[in-house]
């Protein structure tokens, strides 16, 4: 592969998204080959020297279907390294309960268990995967996301990668459901006060007026704001330094719907402009929606 060109891994549980993932790669101009025997990375690189340069950012799924050809992969990463090709590990996971329910409604056989349980397929799966999930440098979870939603993180991640800087995602969440599986940071604001208990309150969100000045009123709010954002600063240039490209920053509340979206959306507003690509996502503000639209491979 030559200079300007970029290869990313797609890897992940079976259920998770790689395929959405890869048709959405497709579409931004990336060349996609799916279930890709790791061993055939060295050729197929030699393949793509041959073609002048015309092909310029690839994706390559491999994943446990690869059966005994995918514990090479590691030989694989290790060829890419030694080569100098920038590469990048794309992790698609889910929580266990929600893989479970999408094979279910396809009733789809999971690779690892074709005659058994799907859960025992997925746990033997996220054993086989733990090493490989460790490399990854972008972990996506895609429990709660719409294909719509995957496609639209996936735009931010990889649009333009030659040039990307530090891809911060600021996300908030509620407990209840969940701390979030692609978290690199995690931040509890449970103790400040919630506007849940304030009958007037507790049918906006975090994004409405009343409920931001309520809890920005707390003085440890302010305090708690002016100190983590202090941290982040600290530490993102060290982040980028390590040659890390997506740091995903979870702040959590009880339901997701108060505290950690004011706090979520104060953070973001105050990384703008300094040089990284700062994206918010709200991960359960829709939770008393249906679910519909959800995913699988």
């Amino acid at each position: 592969m030559g200079k300007e060109q970029y290869l990313v891994i797609v890897t992940g549980l079976s259920g998770a998204g790689k395929t959405q993932a890869v048709r959405c790669l497709e579409d931004m101009g990336y060349f996609c080959v799916d279930n890709f025997p790791p061993d055939l990375v060295p050729r197929f690189l030699e393949l793509l020297g041959q073609a002048e340069g015309t092909i310029n950012r690839v994706a390559l799924v491999i994943d446990v279907r690869g059966g005994r050809f995918f514990p090479s992969v590691f030989e694989a990463l290790d060829f890419l390294h030694r080569q100098g090709i920038k590469y990048e590990v794309l992790f698609l996971d889910a929580a266990d309960e929600i893989l479970v329910r999408r094979f279910k409604e396809t009733r789809r056989r999971h690779p690892l268990s074709p005659e058994g349980s799907v859960l025992e397929g997925i746990i033997e799966e996220r054993h086989r995967l733990q090493e490989l999930r460790s490399l990854a440098s972008k972990i996506i979870d895609t429990s709660e996301l719409t294909p719509q939603e995957l496609r639209q993180q996936l735009q931010d991640l990889f649009a333009g990668t030659e040039a990307t800087p530090l891809q911060v995602t600021l996300m908030s969440f509620g407990y209840k459901y969940g701390v979030p599986l692609d978290a690199d940071l995690v931040m509890d604001v449970r103790f400040l006060p919630n506007p849940y208990y304030v009958k007037e309150l507790r049918p906006f969100s975090g994004h409405d007026r009343c409920v931001e000045e309520y809890i920005l009123r707390s003085p440890a709010a302010a305090q708690f704001l002016e100190m983590f954002i202090t941290l982040l600063r600290f530490l993102l240039p060290y982040y980028v330094k390590e040659g890390k490209t997506h740091l995903v920053v979870a702040i959590g509340c009880t339901g997701g719907l108060h505290r950690s979206v004011t706090l979520t959306n104060k953070v973001a507003a105050a990384l703008h402009g300094e040089g990284y690509r700062v994206t918010v996502r709200h991960r359960d503000l829709r939770r008393e929606q249906p679910d519909n639209g959800r995913f699988l491979d």
